[in-house]
């Protein structure tokens, strides 16, 4: 039986190494920010709220509050009822300015004011906030950035094989 000799790289290949995948216990998130960091609670948001941004026309400060509001959303079927004072005090901006930004994003679609009143008093109280013009517009989108991000991967496939080779 012919001995095969290991072929070795030519001396123009490029190898580019690629990072293994991070063992679960460095993706979680006292790992990243720390235990008494996270002990304060963290918001769950898709990145593709992130990514599109510009896409769905939504300004720094638009972004800043709805982030806000998110922060208030803890139960699925539960709207979030942040006070504009609240999202103000914490951004260092004014209510009268956090409810131009919460007017502009219901304008656009992505949020919708929900009155509340007290129980037994027919004075109002804050507004809950339904986020479903958001998540209808994200649907939209989704399949647009899973495309790209198919096309991407196939990239960097093709990229790997042709450094293996």
């Amino acid at each position: 039986m012919a001995r095969m000799k290991a072929e070795t790289p030519s001396p123009t290949a490029i190898v580019m190494p690629f990072p293994a995948a991070a063992k679960k216990s460095q993706r979680r998130a006292e790992d990243k920010w720390s235990s008494p960091v996270i002990k304060l609670g963290y918001t769950t948001v898709p990145n593709l709220l992130l990514r599109a941004q510009a896409r769905l026309g939504i300004t720094p400060n638009q972004m800043n509050v709805l982030l806000h509001v998110l922060e208030h959303w803890w139960e699925a079927d539960k709207h979030p009822w942040p006070s504009k004072g609240t999202i103000a005090r914490r951004m260092g901006k004014s209510s009268r300015q956090v409810q131009r930004y919460l007017t502009e994003l219901e304008k656009a679609g992505l949020i919708k004011r929900i009155a509340r009143f007290a129980v037994g008093r027919k004075a109002q109280i804050n507004n809950a906030y339904s986020c479903d013009g958001l998540i209808a517009k994200l649907k939209k989108l989704e399949p647009e950035f899973a495309k790209e991000a198919a096309l991407k991967r196939t990239r960097t496939k093709k990229l790997e094989t042709a450094a293996a080779s």
